[in-house]
Formats: structure tokens, C-alpha cells, sequence
């Protein structure tokens, strides 16, 4: 069969989609097209309620090279209202956990991707860069900030103002990655495993109130939510029994 040059293929086993960032020759850069199809396939994979975990990575031992400068034009005209910002925006929102596999290069749209999951977990190859002072470009603003939040003012300052690339291990220390492992399709394995045996309700209402997006009549929500879809009771219940718990509350289409 033959590939398409450039696409989002998803893969769903058992409770976690997988979502590969694919364009062969390119390494993975993401094109307007790819741009366009990543909100309407998280809109679907946050409705299935056998999703609980989303894995974002590239395909071929690359993650993301970026934007395809090729098509540069139509993300400039638009700015902060581009389809790449609309995409991040849209996988930041997404209601479930999100993590990003990193191997390769994650430079630009790819590190705009990756810093709009949850966690980052990265290959020891993996390199990270944000190039628009490369290229005389101004990062947008969205994008800016929430760099800012995970890696702190000078660190992004840093990144912003030299375009250069920096290792997984320096990844590490300034909190742009969460982790640096030797078998990343193990690793990854193994958390999203754990993550989906959690309450999900637990987990949603967590990711919501660290991402600051739960005001105080949201919180007293989530908290009575625990109490009448019966999660807390079979979690105390399970934890006396000696057993694991059995949840069952979805996020799909709570609200």
C-alpha cells in the first residue's frame, strides 16, 4: 500500500490512542493539511470513552521537525490565529491525559506540539530547539507563554533568543521533558498503563485544576461528581479489600 506523503494516522490498543505524526522525508514536519485534521481527530478521540490516554509521537525515530516551510506563508498571514495555534489550543483542551514520545528532532511546530501535552518522555537522541529568531519569525504568543509556564522565563528567553538546539539530557534539567529513557516505547507503555487504571475522574479533574481552568464552583463540582458516580466509595473500598479498583466514571461527555 503506498504512504501518503504527509498525514496523522491513529491507533487505538486497548484504552490508549496513539497518534503518529507522519511525513517521510521530511522528519515529520507537520504541513497546513496535518495542521487542519489534528482538531477534528482529538474532538473524536475525546468522545470514545474507551480512550483514556492519548500518546502523541513521529514516525521513524523522529518526532516533529516542525512547520513545513514550504507552505510558511498561510501560518504567517494568520499569526496567533493560525491552524497551528488552533491545533496546540486544541490538544492542550484535550480532556484526557496526553503524553508526548519524543525521538529525534522536536523543533518548532514539533516542540509546540509536545510542550501543549501533559508530560514529555524522551529518547536520549531526542533535540529540542525553537528556530523562528532563525528564521525572522515571531513565536506566537499562546505558544510563548505556555513554553514560559513549564520552563520558566530565562530558560525560554534562552531558547527563543539563540534558536539553538539542546539534548534530551538538558531537556531534562530545565523541565522541558519529564523523563529521559533508553526504551521509550516501554516507558511510555508503562505509564499510560498506570494512568489508565487510575480514576479517571480523579485524573481529569486534576489535569483541569493544574492547568488552572477550574474556578471554585468547578472544583466543588468535581468534588461531588467523586461522591455520586460512586469512584470514591469503590476507591475506599478497594483499598480495604486489598484489592484493585474497579472505575468506571468517563470523561467523555461529562459536561
Amino acid at each position: 500500500m503506498a504512504v501518503p506523503d504527509a498525514e496523522l494516522t491513529v491507533e487505538v490498543t486497548g484504552a490508549v490512542a496513539t497518534v503518529t505524526i507522519r511525513h517521510p522525508g521530511r522528519r515529520n514536519a507537520m504541513t497546513p493539511a496535518m495542521w487542519r485534521q489534528l482538531p477534528g481527530l482529538l474532538d473524536d478521540l475525546e468522545a470514545d470513552p474507551a480512550v483514556r490516554v492519548l500518546v502523541l509521537t513521529g514516525a521513524d525515530g523522529a518526532f516533529c521537525a516542525g512547520a513545513d516551510l514550504g507552505d510558511l506563508d498561510e501560518l504567517l498571514d494568520a499569526g496567533d490565529r493560525s491552524i497551528a495555534v488552533a491545533a496546540e489550543e486544541r490538544l492542550a483542551a484535550f480532556a484526557k491525559p496526553t503524553i508526548a514520545a519524543i525521538q529525534g528532532p522536536c523543533v518548532g511546530g514539533g516542540c509546540q506540539l509536545a510542550v501543549a501535552c501533559d508530560l514529555r518522555i524522551a529518547a536520549p537522541d531526542a533535540r529540542f530547539g525553537v528556530p523562528p529568531a532563525r528564521l525572522g519569525l515571531v513565536y506566537p504568543a499562546p505558544t510563548t507563554r505556555r513554553l514560559t509556564r513549564l520552563v520558566g522565563p530565562s530558560t525560554a528567553k534562552f531558547l527563543l533568543f539563540t534558536a539553538e538546539l539542546i539534548d534530551a539530557e538538558r531537556a531534562l534539567r530545565v523541565g522541558l521533558v519529564d523523563e529521559v529513557v533508553d526504551d521509550l516505547a516501554a516507558r511510555v507503555d508503562a505509564v499510560t498503563a498506570a494512568i489508565a487504571q487510575r480514576s479517571q475522574l480523579s485524573v481529569a479533574a486534576a489535569k483541569e485544576i493544574v492547568d488552572d481552568r477550574a474556578n471554585s464552583t468547578r472544583i466543588a463540582w468535581w468534588h461531588g461528581k467523586a461522591r455520586s458516580s460512586g469512584e470514591a466509595r469503590e476507591g475506599v473500598a478497594a483499598f480495604h479489600e486489598r484489592r484493585s479498583p474497579r472505575f468506571t466514571w468517563s470523561p467523555s461527555g461529562r459536561n
